[in-house]
């Protein structure tokens, strides 16, 4: 169920009054949730380090993300730390659901912050939420130290500090600097402006192009339609099954239809296609060679 703004309170409240776990206790309750299935225990370990996931679905909120989503996406995290938790590893749940809420957010960050797909890897991830951090501490140090740094440098010093290329740095830059806007935005504020939509070019036929197609189709269909009737009830039932059906039988089926073997079957549509053909080309000419080819 969604959370909303008055929800998040409560549940925040309550997050906060949850029980602190020692690490006995803690590795109690993980072990008879691992080897039991102790839904209890499960409940227990969860509701006590859920301050732990409001706490760090904080640290999201400036990226443009609502609170309860951030809180729901850190809390599917910390279930799934819960669920993948190896007691006997000697670690503490604490410091093992940190990895699984801060990837669940993660996620739902890049997943939520535009309609363009931002990236998934971990180099797009680490450029994503560390970008314009590491870009302001290199323009601070080179101010410090007297220097003036021109946009070129600055990405060649964030991809040297994050282990990215500078082409993925030129890339990120760039999206993070766009926003998403509505096709159906107008132009300019003038009254009757025409929207950003009208602009795109129709990739499909000319109306032209359509109608001739339409035409020639119809065209094509009636001659197909005259040659069917120059044929005998027989040679139709098989052109019709055989070439014209959207699931075509097969000469041993036909044949068994007509009392005829399968050869016969083949004879006569080698026979009806040649009358068909001879009917299109005297009534077409040279223009129905491609339909009566076929």
């Amino acid at each position: 169920m969604a959370l909303d703004d008055n929800g998040i309170r409560r549940v925040t409240r309550q997050a906060m009054r949850a029980e602190m776990l020692d690490a006995e206790t803690e590795l109690a309750l993980a072990r008879a949730w691992r080897e039991e299935g102790d839904e209890r225990a499960l409940h227990r370990l969860v509701n006590a380090y859920f301050r732990l996931a409001v706490s760090m679905a904080g640290k999201y909120h400036r990226y443009g993300a609502s609170m309860p989503d951030l809180v729901q996406e850190a809390g599917v995290g910390l279930l799934k730390a819960a669920e993948k938790f190896d007691p006997d590893r000697g670690v503490r749940f604490s410091t093992y659901a940190v990895w699984w809420i801060k990837a669940s957010i993660q996620d739902y960050v890049m997943r939520n912050w535009s309609l363009v797909r931002t990236g998934s890897t971990s180099s797009q991830k680490s450029l994503f939420f560390n970008l314009r951090r590491v870009r302001a501490r290199l323009e601070r140090d080179g101010a410090a130290d007297g220097a003036v740094l021109d946009g070129q440098r600055l990405r060649e010093m964030v991809a040297s500090e994050l282990g990215v290329s500078l082409r993925d740095v030129e890339m990120m830059e760039a999206r993070l600097s766009g926003a998403d806007f509505s096709l159906n935005a107008q132009q300019s504020d003038d009254s009757g402006a025409r929207e950003w939509l009208e602009t795109l070019e129709d990739e499909g036929p000319a109306a032209a192009e359509t109608v001739e197609r339409d035409s020639d189709l119809a065209t094509a269909r009636g001659w197909i339609a005259g040659a069917l009737d120059s044929l005998s009830s027989r040679e139709r039932k098989i052109i019709i099954e055989r070439k014209l059906s959207d699931e075509p039988r097969t000469l041993e089926c036909i044949g068994q239809d007509l009392g005829v073997s399968k050869e016969r079957v083949r004879q006569l549509e080698v026979q009806a296609l040649g009358k068909m053909r001879s009917h299109i080309q005297s009534v077409a000419g040279g223009a129905a060679e491609l339909v009566a080819a076929g």
